[in-house]
């Protein structure tokens, strides 16, 4: 099927449903556009169902629904956008389980379309530093000056990048969201940090911090540019919305970022500066085991920047750092967890991703591809990382280990450590970190990502084509797709598939690849695999309408998943006894783009059965 212009089918729909006043409300589930029409009667169903990226229209519970398909969620921003509707978008932000996990959720989402370009710049960052320690590459040339600039503006200008992630994730505007974080490491603000003097706005005073490789502050931002830009879009007329919106959102969203994240960073840091530099001087034991443990968390949330300028100024009187001693254990016992993810993990991308991330970390103290795209998804080694740092943290700063000069913490960077202090406790305090750690991580190990999906199937003939097969989401009874009672399923409008009948609530991927859809009321799930297929997961007839009350779900959008690995948890009592049908659908929704979805009905099934083979 040709690329749909949504932009383009919003207005048309609204026009041949009556227009915006003829809507009551407007909401959204996995496939399709759910409108409560004041009057049906005014609706022109077959000019709707003839237009571009229409699959069909279906009229039942009250509601007119407009099937579009995986893409929905793009119908419904241009609707939301044209329109001064409300209506709770349905597709999950993260929105289940803890605080703790919601935020580890959020963070990896956003963490993990960069991870890899981290990783990339690491090493470079890594080499580099080699070269210019055994005196190969001087670091005044302009050689020098080309390749740092090579690894270090991913992490410089990390919060741009993050701009554009956070943007996808809170559905805001790209180009908008990349202008605020380019005003947070803009030069000249950058140098108004620097110079240390009094900044106001109109009056107002300004407490600058650092915001270059600051991750944090640009989410917060983005998350208020999306909920503003929203309100803006609803308000404003549509012939001034186009330039009106992103000028109100700049004018607005970039002084008061910089008004007050700066402050509550520069609070914090200066807080934590001033409780370390007591530790040090009364409990130093206790100060390394802080530092060791949290060096990490206070990156992560940008406070690092009070202790870095400390550090800097010891430097000078009187000549070293003792803050800075045990930051490298800290660094290192994350680098090991790293690589006890390697080595442990089956699954082969995951393994990709941490091999290079550790050396990254060890050589040249690059730690956020480890953290972000593997330790703190993984949550254990990030804690593991944390215990290794504490211990070493503390062997360090009994060993009164301090640096002599600014450095990365990296095993390329141990020069800095040799003038001061028991370099025996310094070495022992590192080597530690990285036993405990890598060793927490290989013994106790972590909930590994499912191992990545078999080679496909492929037929001794040498021109044959690759097959996927899925599996069962569901214990149950597997029917044909026609026995659905649902007019959009059965008449295979949205793809090949089966449904199952479930003798259990338990609901498993049926295939390993990224959860693209993830509805918050936990009903229904989009899978695209490694080779490219779109997997849709309807646990119920309607079950939308039970705004969550019954299911428990397991995962939220941009999460990776391993074939059997749980989706959502279903009480299908709870479902039965508010009248709905807990028929779950399995179809293919990209089957006209492949060579053949064949399903395999055959009664009763459990989860490791093979239900679709697809030919590609």
């Amino acid at each position: 099927m040709a690329k749909v212009d949504y932009a383009a089918l919003a207005p048309r729909l609204l026009d041949n449903i009556g227009g915006e006043e003829n809507i009551a409300s407007m909401t959204h589930c996995a496939t399709r556009m759910r409108f409560v029409l004041r009057d049906e009667s005014k609706a022109s169903t077959e000019a709707v169902k003839a237009l571009d990226g229409v699959v069909t229209v279906v009229q039942a519970g009250g509601q007119y629904q407009v099937i579009i398909g995986n893409d929905v969620p793009l119908l419904y921003e241009e609707l939301d956008r044209l329109t001064n509707l409300t209506g709770d978008d349905e597709e999950s932000t993260g929105n289940d389980g803890n605080l703790f996990d919601r935020f580890i959720k959020m963070v990896s989402a956003l963490i993990n379309p960069v991870v890899w370009t981290l990783a990339g710049a690491g090493l470079i960052k890594a080499l580099l530093t080699l070269t210019t320690t055994l005196g190969w590459l001087k670091e005044d040339s302009t050689t020098h000056t080309i390749l740092n600039a090579a690894g270090d503006s991913a992490l410089y200008f990390l919060p741009i990048l993050l701009a554009i992630t956070s943007a996808r994730y809170f559905k805001a505007n790209e180009m908008t969201a990349v202008a605020l974080a380019g005003a947070l490491v803009y030069p000249e603000i950058v140098a108004l940090n620097d110079a240390g003097g009094p900044v106001t706005f109109f009056g107002v005073p300004v407490v600058m911090a650092s915001y270059t490789s600051s991750l944090l502050p640009i989410i917060v931002a983005v998350w208020f540019q999306s909920r503003l830009q929203r309100w803006l879009t609803k308000i404003l007329p549509s012939s001034i919305r186009n330039f009106s919106v992103p000028l109100l959102v700049l004018l607005i969203m970039v002084p008061l970022t910089l008004i007050t994240v700066g402050p509550v960073t520069t609070a914090a840091s200066n807080g934590i500066a001033s409780l370390m530099n007591a530790l040090f001087e009364h409990v130093p034991w206790v100060a390394g085991a802080v530092m060791g443990a949290f060096w990490q968390v206070f990156v992560m949330f940008g406070v690092h920047w009070g202790l870095v300028p400390v550090m800097i100024a010891q430097y000078s009187n009187p000549g070293f750092s003792l803050m800075a001693g045990p930051i490298f254990p800290a660094v290192l016992a994350q680098a090991a967890a790293t690589l006890g993810v390697m080595i442990r993990t089956r699954s082969m991308k995951m393994r990709e991703l941490a091999g290079p991330a550790s050396l990254s970390g060890f050589l040249a103290g690059i730690t956020e591809p480890g953290i972000y795209g593997v330790n703190l998804p993984l949550k254990r080694p990030f804690l593991y990382g944390c215990i290794g740092g504490a211990v070493g943290g503390v062997i360090v700063a009994a060993g009164n280990g301090a640096t002599t000069s600014f450095v990365f913490p990296s095993l390329i960077g141990i020069p800095a450590l040799i003038n001061h202090g028991n370099l025996v406790l310094v070495f022992i305090g590192m080597a530690v970190s990285v036993v405990i750690s890598l060793a927490l991580t290989l013994v106790l190990g972590f909930k590994d990502p499912a191992p990545d999906e078999p080679s496909p199937v492929v037929s001794e003939e040498s021109d044959a084509e690759p097959t996927t097969v899925l599996t069962s989401p569901m214990n149950g009874s597997a029917m044909p797709l026609e026995n659905v009672a649902d007019p959009v399923f059965s008449s295979g409008a949205l793809g090949n598939g089966i449904c199952i009948i479930p003798s259990d609530g338990h609901v498993v991927a049926p295939a390993s690849g990224t959860v693209v859809t993830a509805m918050e009321s936990g009903h229904a799930y989009g899978i695209k695999t490694d080779d490219g297929v779109e997997i849709l997961i309807h646990v119920g007839l309607d079950t939308v309408n039970l705004k969550g009350e019954g299911f428990t779900p397991n995962v939220s959008a941009g999460e990776r998943v391993g074939r059997g690995e749980p989706l959502v948890d279903v009480d299908l009592k709870a479902v039965r006894d508010a009248g709905y049908d807990p028929t779950t659908i399995l179809v293919v929704t990209n089957t006209a783009s492949l060579g053949a979805v064949v399903p395999i009905v055959d009664g009763e099934v459990t989860t490791s059965t093979t239900v679709v083979e697809i030919d590609h």
